[in-house]
């Protein structure tokens, strides 16, 4: 968003953009420990996740794309990559029946859509207190 506002041509990402990540949308995270409550009595632990990997440079186009940042990435190989990959292992609960609903182009351009209609003074009055 900043770099776009700025005018950048170009905005840094760290790594090389190959690790892979998974991400969950809040609403499906809500909606399995919903499910869960109903359904799940079991003692062992679940795993929670949407069961799908993304590259960091897929996930960085993903987010330009959503912003609407049209300049170049580049990926800085001096900084660190981290974990080669994260993902859960979901099948226990998808053999329960549940699956996750919103994919992650539709939750980044959503939440961005919510950044953009929030402003940024006002940001902390919309989180609950705990």
């Amino acid at each position: 968003h900043e770099a776009k506002q700025a005018g950048a041509p170009a905005l840094s990402v760290w790594g090389s953009g190959t690790p892979l990540r998974e991400f969950l949308h809040v609403d499906d995270l809500a909606d399995a420990l919903v499910f869960l409550s109903r359904f799940y009595r079991g003692e062992m632990p679940l795993n929670v996740g949407s069961g799908r990997e993304v590259s960091i440079r897929a996930l960085a186009h993903i987010v330009c794309k959503a912003v609407g940042f049209t300049g170049k990435l580049v990926f800085d190989t001096s900084k660190p990559d981290g974990t080669p990959r994260k993902l859960a292992d979901i099948s226990r609960l998808t053999a329960m029946g549940w699956c996750p609903r919103i994919g992650l182009e539709e939750g980044i351009a959503s939440t961005y859509g919510w950044y953009l209609r929030h402003d940024a003074g006002d940001r902390a009055a919309d989180l609950p207190l705990p």
